[in-house]
């Protein structure tokens, strides 16, 4: 039986290429680290959301630069987070996150300094493109230190700086806003001594393995999918906005980006590094994990993205309060991710917590569905910790489940193709769902004002309540809680279709060794193949 190495006892014994074992204390400061960077990645996502008003109305912009604002970091964060998971496969891990983080910075200055909304839309590509690398190279690093079976032990700390991005950054943007001696540049600059904590604390703690050898990279694979996957977000995010549905701009953007995509499965199919290895599919798990993250995107971000806007129009809460109303469903994700963590860690099972997390999402969707704007927050509160649950539970054993069934040398690949199809859902459920809701407050607020009110606009901004007339303002808010309902009612098949998927991923013992060491391992295999011709 050969003895752990450790980072004190040094690398003696170790197959070649092999990086020493982490102890649980070096693995924490490693992880330190990481989830700085994961939090600034998260902040990046949602400080923003509560200054956007007063930043377009400083900067001059129109609604379609309030639009480009929010899209322009969605596209190039979804769109380059499969570039960043091959990268990893290919490239220094640390010194890949690093690189994104400082990219991060990069954009969030030139925001935070920027005086047109041009400029501004620029910087915040530039943040996409770190923040991709973020989301991506998070959990691929965390695969590389931590064995599978030991995984579930910290992913409640992922969980955590999850829950606490998600729900701090529209507060904190919130308050920076309404402070007159820091204003909503602030909301740019706040992620920078984040970021940079992050890269001294990755360049202190982080020890990988250094894998050199030959790479091609795919430059054409890379921008084709880039091509295609933005052209297809543009219209899932402009649609029913900018232009209908039904309509010859839609038309070209599909048709764009169904080409671009078709070209791009062609030449990865013949390259010799293919940003995506479209073999990485013929995995049973893989495909499986992913159909289920794309419908998990699709039905969480799709609903839970409106529940913000419900609380402040429906319930006439102020968007700081309606911030802090969202606190159960994450102290449900992070409660269900850490004690089914443990669990898993603990037994070594997980497919059961990947079946229970379908059904009580699915069950959550369900409950939201009836909600209206007479719902107590009590209840409310209920359904939001059901519908918490079951998305702490699945999303991120979903990644566990495929990270555990790939080779090593696949496993930023794998990370990130479920990374990007989550995202991917998320864009596409919170268009097409936002269009639901928008058709149906213009109906609902018709028939309330008898067909006579002009309530143009009443699906694309927030009504300032304040100014209505107490009958109007009744109207608004009836309708604004029926389109909810609605929203989640939509979101639930597509919770159960992930259920379905689930089911039939078939469950594996979790691997004890982690990436490193998994790698270092096919690494010699390799090598003693080629090398048994010769003998």
């Amino acid at each position: 039986m050969t003895a752990a190495v450790t980072p004190e006892t040094g690398t003696a014994g170790a197959p070649e290429g092999a990086a020493p074992a982490m102890t649980r204390r070096h693995i924490l400061q490693a992880m330190s680290g990481l989830m700085a960077g994961m939090f600034v990645a998260i902040l990046a996502s949602t400080v923003v959301s509560n200054a956007l008003p007063r930043i377009i109305a400083d900067l001059h912009g129109s609604q379609s630069s309030y639009t480009w604002v929010v899209t322009a970091e969605l596209l190039a964060m979804t769109a380059t987070v499969p570039i960043w998971g091959k990268l990893s496969d290919l490239y220094d891990k640390k010194l890949l996150i690093q690189l994104s983080l400082s990219m991060f910075i990069a954009g969030s200055l030139v925001a935070g300094f920027s005086h047109s909304v041009g400029l501004l839309i620029v910087s915040r590509v530039v943040q996409g493109i770190g923040a991709g690398g973020l989301t991506a190279l998070a959990q691929v690093v965390m695969a590389a230190v931590i064995p599978p079976r030991e995984l579930g032990r910290y992913s409640g700390i992922f969980g955590a700086v999850f829950a606490v991005g998600t729900v701090a950054g529209p507060l904190i943007g919130g308050v920076l806003v309404d402070t007159s001696w820091l204003g909503w540049r602030w909301c740019f600059f706040i992620g920078v001594p984040f970021a940079l904590l992050a890269i001294v604390l990755l360049q202190l703690t982080l020890k990988l393995p250094t894998v050199r050898r030959e790479v091609k990279i795919d430059y054409l694979g890379a921008v084709l999918i880039m091509s295609g996957v933005s052209a297809l977000l543009l219209w899932v995010t402009l649609a029913g906005n900018r232009f209908d549905w039904a309509s010859w701009q839609t038309a070209a953007l599909v048709s764009a980006g169904v080409v671009l995509l078709a070209t791009a499965v062609l030449v990865e199919s013949r390259v010799q590094e293919p940003i995506i290895p479209l073999d990485i599919f013929r995995n049973r798990t893989v495909a499986l994990t992913t159909v289920a993250s794309l419908l998990v995107g699709v039905a969480m971000f799709g609903g839970t993205v409106f529940l913000s806007q419900y609380f402040q129009i429906s319930l006439g809460k102020s968007p700081t309060i309606a911030g802090l109303m969202s606190l159960p469903m994450i102290l449900g994700l992070m409660l269900s991710t850490t004690v089914a963590g443990q669990i898993i860690s603990a037994r070594g099972k997980w497919k059961g917590f990947l079946i229970a997390g379908g059904i009580i999402m699915t069950a959550g969707m369900g409950l939201l569905a009836t909600i209206s704007a007479d719902s107590s927050f009590g209840l409310l509160s209920i359904y939001m910790v059901v519908l918490g649950v079951g998305v702490g539970m699945l999303m991120q054993n979903l990644v566990l489940a495929a990270q555990n069934d790939v080779p090593a040398s696949e496993l930023g690949a794998a990370t990130s193709v479920l990374s990007f199809f989550r995202s991917l859902g998320g864009a596409i459920g919170t268009s097409a769902l936002g269009a639901v809701l928008s058709h149906r407050v213009a109906s609902e607020m018709e028939k309330g004002f008898g067909g006579a009110a002009d309530n143009g606009g009443a699906g694309h901004g927030v009504p300032d309540l304040a100014a209505l007339p107490e009958s109007a303002r009744q109207v608004v808010e009836h309708a604004y809680g029926v389109a909810t309902a609605d929203v989640f009612l939509i979101g639930a098949p597509f919770a159960f279709l992930a259920l379905i998927a689930v089911l039939f991923i078939k469950e594996k013992p979790l691997r004890t060794q982690s990436g490193m060491e998994r790698l270092a391992e096919e690494n010699a295999a390799a090598a003693k193949a080629q090398a048994a011709p010769l003998h």
